[in-house]
């Protein structure tokens, strides 16, 4: 099970550095678009519809590491105050609603995409097509499902923590 936390830790790490740089894409966008918009008065075409539809693919596939590591808010007040056997079925049961909840996003996102493509959907500018970053989304959902269910057969089978703090946060601070 250690080898497979390790492995999964590796594709986590692989997702974020997908997430950053799509981010910092949608930094540099905004930034030449205001910047051309503002000293030459000539934003960059499409600057808002790329800029909004990259920001979907990061937010998704941020998505996708957060499905792993757990680290998003959470209020565990409930929780907290719960024997640990019993705290485990009470995450196990939340993360059995999330990945029922991120399938069936997949399942409406790829009927998006298909739309998208079926009606050569594109942007207002340069009539670049929608879908291909439609896809970018999609693949940031698809790419959580995995490891949603890698963090709940950890959970289930005892592997995942049911600390009151993220695992990562104390690995930085050692």
């Amino acid at each position: 099970m250690q080898r497979l936390q390790a492995i999964l830790e590796r594709i986590s790490h692989g997702i974020e550095i997908v997430a950053g740089i799509i981010m910092g894409l949608v930094t540099v966008l905004v930034v030449a678009s205001a910047t051309g918009r503002y000293l030459f008065a000539y934003p960059l075409p499409d600057a808002f519809d790329m800029s909004r539809l990259l920001l979907g693919a990061a937010i998704m596939w941020g998505f996708a590491s957060v499905g792993y590591r757990g680290s998003h808010i959470k209020v565990d007040i409930f929780a907290e105050r719960l024997p640990a056997g019993l705290r485990r079925w009470v995450d196990a049961f939340a993360w059995t609603v999330l990945l029922i909840f991120t399938i069936l996003l997949a399942w409406k996102m790829f009927g998006r995409v298909s739309s998208a493509a079926a009606s050569n959907e594109s942007t207002m500018d340069l009539r670049l097509r929608a879908w291909p970053m439609m896809g970018l989304i999609w693949l940031g959902v698809v790419f959580s499902l995995p490891a949603i269910l890698a963090r709940l057969i950890l959970i289930v089978t005892g592997q995942g923590t049911l600390d009151h703090y993220e695992s990562i946060d104390v690995k930085d601070e050692a």
